[in-house]
């Protein structure tokens, strides 16, 4: 017990001594807040002017994601609807006996750059975790404050509307989560210790090689990686932050302009120990305590649903009114209101950004489709489910009138004569029928914030590894700046935090998509080598 307290209070020690002139400095200077938003905000203007650049007054990205989802729907013949059920199958271990090769290993390989024979039998030993502990680990990179946050947001700006084509996004999006995982697992590598090394990064690099196209393969898994890293210092950790902190502030009634920046020195303490020091116990109770409060806060959305089931059929009318009539302020008609509900639930579910396919890629397999199945759940979870009760909630909430759609066009409604953002309009909904309530869902977006945080710190970890090799100099240089970010996401506003958030996470798409559309044939052969398997084994 000596030895273990010896680390931690080591660790305990370096953070503090790294963070503790932040702390001091925002108690003796209350425009700490402003300061650091000040710095902030023309580095997330132009990255969000150079990322969301316009195409026919839409933003390029988003066109790119749109109708790349569409393209994958189409080829692969609705993955979304045909394989639904295998989905849930190979989650629940169904197919796992497959695994367990027998059999002549050469007719498995249906083409050249295909599996070797010789290597067939060890793959299923390759990985690092089961099926159902990939997709886990993936939903909580995803599940948290987009879903409350972001939802609220997308509303207050686009109106009920918004939610149809988050729906949409999601449903969409299945496919693209389909192909990019498939490939994680693909080109994922595995070093001496069988530690797995995943992502668009090797995909990438490794399958356009395969192409001939090996100098463009290794600059497009660079600026993924670069990208990524962003990322996880944005949409995985500053955008968390800050919603953390509105909740925080809110609850605590803390008017300080320094309070900002305390609340984060206090997180990023808390994550630093988690992700610095590795202490497995604070990870296992996290592990527990996240999927718990996920599920009571469904159910708390279930709750208030189903106290007001004679607004639910208003609420959808409304939904799918106005997603092609929309009444909100200031998004610019049918066009505006898709673009904020597909911005958000993109943000949301991250598909298309490849971020997902890190956590896949660890997965004990040795059919790499077979992840590819269980991914495409991710959005559907996290999008079609999840974002739809968070906004359900909200606009039977708002069928009083609380406040008006659009608002002032920066995310941020009157309620009250108060002026609430993201998490916090959430909140307002929930204490209108729960006693209490923004207790609950402080304590929810601040395990959220921190489970997403750490998935995301994973992501930005291999990308950072990736770019300058697996030391562990490297390794505490990344976590470092990571917990930097921590800080100036609880300190900026919330439009500065998500307009980079978004720009990073976006920016992810450009290189991603290079290695999707060049390798999906090698996604349609691998998922019919699965498919033959599990024919096979349902003939024997």
């Amino acid at each position: 017990m000596t030895n273990m307290k010896k680390p931690i209070s080591k660790l305990l020690g370096t953070l503090l001594f790294l963070l503790a002139p932040m702390f001091i400095f925002a108690q003796e200077n209350l425009g700490l807040d402003e300061r650091i938003d000040q710095a902030f905000a023309p580095i997330s203007q132009f990255a969000t002017d150079v990322v969301f650049f316009k195409v026919g007054g839409v933003p390029f990205v988003l066109l790119l994601l749109v109708f790349s989802a569409l393209f994958f729907t189409i080829v692969f013949g609705f993955p979304n609807i045909r394989f639904f059920g295998k989905a849930i199958n190979t989650v629940r271990g169904k197919y796992d006996d497959i695994e367990q090769y027998s059999g002549d290993a050469n007719a498995l390989v249906s083409q050249p750059g295909g599996d070797n024979p010789d290597t067939i039998r060890d793959e299923s030993e390759e990985g690092e975790v089961s099926h159902f502990q990939a997709l886990a680990t993936a939903v909580s990179g995803t599940v948290g404050n987009g879903n409350i946050a972001g939802v609220a947001l997308a509303i207050a700006l686009g109106g009920p509307g918004a939610t149809f084509w988050m729906i949409i996004c999601g449903f969409l999006g299945m496919s693209t989560k389909f192909v990019e995982c498939t490939l994680g697992v693909q080109y994922r590598d595995v070093d001496e210790n069988g530690v797995v090394y995943g992502g668009p990064m090797y995909y990438i690099s490794k399958g356009l090689k395969d192409r001939g196209f090996e100098m463009f393969g290794k600059i497009a898994a660079v600026f993924f990686a670069i990208f990524c890293i962003g990322g996880s210092f944005g949409g995985g950790n500053a955008a968390q932050s800050n919603q953390a902190t509105i909740v925080l502030k809110d609850l605590l009634n803390m008017e300080s302009t320094g309070a900002g920046t305390l609340i984060g020195v206090v997180m990023a303490v808390l994550v630093g120990i988690i992700i610095i020091g590795g202490i497995k116990r604070i990870a296992a109770v996290t592990e527990k305590v996240v999927p718990l409060m996920a599920v009571l806060y469904l159910v708390a959305c279930l709750y208030i649903i189903l106290s007001n089931f004679s607004l639910v059929d208003d609420a959808f009318g409304m939904i799918f009114r106005e997603a092609f009539n929309p009444k909100a302020i200031g998004v610019g008609g049918v066009i505006g209101v898709l673009l904020v509900g597909f911005q958000r639930a993109a943000f949301s579910n991250e598909a298309g950004a490849g971020s997902a396919s890190i956590a896949h890629s660890a997965v004990k397999t040795k059919y790499s489709a077979s992840e590819g199945l269980v991914a495409l759940l991710e959005p559907f979870i996290d999008t079609v489910v999840i974002c739809t009760m968070t906004a359900l909630v909200i606009i039977i909430y708002n069928t009083g009138g609380f406040f008006e759609y659009g608002g002032d066009g920066s995310g941020g409604v009157l309620i009250d004569g108060a002026r609430f953002e993201g998490a916090g309009i959430t909140s307002k909904a929930f204490a209108q029928y729960i006693p209490y309530s923004n207790v609950f869902l402080t304590i929810a977006v601040v395990l959220f914030a921190v489970s997403t945080m750490i998935s995301w710190s994973y992501y930005g970890l291999q990308s950072w590894k990736f770019l300058f090799g697996r030391g562990k100099a490297a390794d505490l240089t990344y976590k470092f700046l990571f917990l930097i970010f921590i800080v100036i996401g609880s300190a900026a506003n919330m439009s500065s935090v998500w307009g980079f958030s978004d720009a990073m996470i976006f920016a992810m798409v450009f290189p991603n998509m290079i290695g999707l559309y060049f390798l999906f044939p090698v996604v349609k052969r691998e998922l019919a080598r699965y498919l033959d398997a599990i024919k096979s084994k349902a003939n024997s």
